[in-house]
């Protein structure tokens, strides 16, 4: 019997008997022959409480299937099982973009290290494709599905179907009910750069700022947005003065041209001397920053961004950019810690609701420290006129 069935197949199950089912946990623990483990690697391993490991331990000792070495080692006496090959479905953001690519070679990478069959789609950034490729992923049987879709509406219709197949899912950045969320820890990232935007402003305007100018996504929902809220209260934390500030929204809609465009038409009626910028994500504070630039106005603004993608970095290395800073979200990382993520819910190990990334600020002075030889950001354009869709909640 596997020990990795999941908790709605067991609950669907009548005939299990589930002291065998967390034996079989407790045993697929021990990964090798003669490795010998103490009772706190072992909870951690199987997901069981220490109590009921204890037990356990003490029973399958008795009936000669474990081995006590010493005051607080175990050994098993039972050849390790080779696991059963994992097949985890996977509906990528769609594959035109640097970020989305980057998820997805990551984390085809990570399954192909674990032995982990990977059925891959592309919702191709549609909210149409996305509920025809989650029909798909549950026709296939999958043991856990991984969603990357952005559309907030879309996202109970999606869920739901998973749900309702006894499907456990990860959903990436944009929460989805019932899954287990990973990535952006969004109101962290936004403090992050908001304090650093107002430590800027006391260094270089002495403290003084007029207007504070906000790029949202509105489609993306809430969360995403809290990388904006964030960032306000960031900014206040560190220069109180801000709070006099006229504060404005513009939808950039996440998008280098639109938000160029957006910004554009705000600075005909606009004539701040000292414009705070934060951006949802790197391209629309780079569509910011060219329509400041475009007006003669790069003086006036401070932009910064969300994402550390290539172009951003690419602008962080241009000399006396007023692209000041991005927060990093290391998508080239996403793919191993997913895999792990899956693997502990397959495990029935404890997973918290929510797994975030770890966010760090990129600015012209560590972009070289977090990004050495970074050749490819050299080759991104970064023009008004590129008016392809970039990554939504990033």
């Amino acid at each position: 019997m596997s020990a990795h069935m999941s908790p709605a197949a067991q609950t669907r199950d009548r005939y299990l008997v589930k002291s065998i089912i967390h034996s079989s946990q407790l045993l697929s623990a021990f990964h090798s022959p003669g490795e010998a483990l103490p009772l706190k690697e072992i909870c951690a391993r199987c997901g069981l409480p220490k109590t009921m490991v204890f037990r356990l331990l003490y029973t399958l000792e008795k009936c000669g299937m474990v081995d006590k070495l010493g005051q607080n080692l175990y050994q098993s006496r039972v050849r390790p099982w080779k696991q059963r090959l994992y097949r985890l479905g996977y509906a990528a953001q769609g594959t035109d973009y640097q970020f989305s690519r980057e998820v997805s070679e990551g984390l085809q990478r990570a399954a192909a290290a674990e032995g982990i069959e990977l059925i891959s789609l592309d919702n191709r950034y549609s909210a149409k494709t996305a509920q025809r490729n989650a029909d798909l992923l549950v026709r296939e049987k999958v043991d856990l599905a991984i969603e990357f879709q952005t559309d907030e509406e879309v996202a109970p219709i999606v869920a739901a179907k998973y749900r309702e197949a006894g499907i456990p899912m990860i959903a990436i950045d944009i929460p989805h009910p019932g899954a287990t969320y990973y990535g952006a820890n969004n109101y962290e990232a936004g403090l992050i750069a908001g304090r650093y935007l107002g430590r800027w402003v006391k260094e270089h305007w002495h403290s003084e700022a007029d207007e504070i100018l906000l790029l949202e996504l509105k489609r993306a929902g809430n969360l995403p947005r809290m990388r904006l809220s964030g960032l306000l209260v960031g900014i206040n934390l560190v220069l109180p003065s801000a709070a006099n500030c006229r504060v404005t929204y513009l939808d950039g809609d996440g998008e280098l041209g639109p938000s160029f465009e957006a910004v554009r038409r705000h600075l005909r009626s606009s004539h701040a001397r000292h414009v705070l910028v934060g951006a949802i994500n790197d391209p629309s504070a780079l569509g910011a920053l060219r329509a400041f630039q475009e007006a003669g106005r790069s003086e006036n603004c401070a932009v910064i961004g969300q994402n550390a993608s290539p172009e951003g970095r690419a602008e962080l290395r241009q000399p006396k950019t007023r692209f000041v800073g991005s927060v990093a979200y290391f998508p080239e990382r996403y793919g191993e810690n997913l895999i792990r993520v899956s693997l502990d819910i397959l495990n029935q190990r404890p997973v918290p609701p929510a797994v975030f990334v770890e966010h760090k600020l990129v600015t012209p002075g560590t972009v070289d420290h977090y990004y050495p030889n970074d050749a490819l950001a050299q080759l991104v354009r970064t023009e008004p006129s590129d008016s392809s869709r970039q990554h939504l909640a990033h």
